[in-house]
């Protein structure tokens, strides 16, 4: 347990960053599981869309620290490339 006064502080800041960056993740996760579904369902337009909804959120993600820069941008290139393929 913290004793001191700059330990307990450190510790109210932790989480409260822990539960900004849980919602963050959480939120690009829906993003993502949106376009996963429209790719599913095989609807080009949707999956356009949702595409363009969750490429901002992800690098917003990798600019706050939730997520690497790399992990963000691997992921938006592999769903560019699914959304590409679907309408090949």
């Amino acid at each position: 347990m913290a004793n001191t006064t700059s330990a307990k502080k450190a510790v109210r800041k932790i989480a409260r960053r822990t539960a900004v960056n849980k919602n963050r993740r959480s939120r690009v996760r829906s993003f993502v599981r949106k376009v996963e579904e429209a790719l599913a369902t095989g609807d080009k337009a949707a999956a356009e869309s949702a595409f363009k909804a969750a490429q901002p959120e992800l690098m917003r993600a990798a600019s706050k620290g939730v997520m690497h820069q790399n992990t963000a941008s691997r992921k938006v290139s592999r769903l560019a490339q699914r959304v590409k393929a679907l309408g090949a």
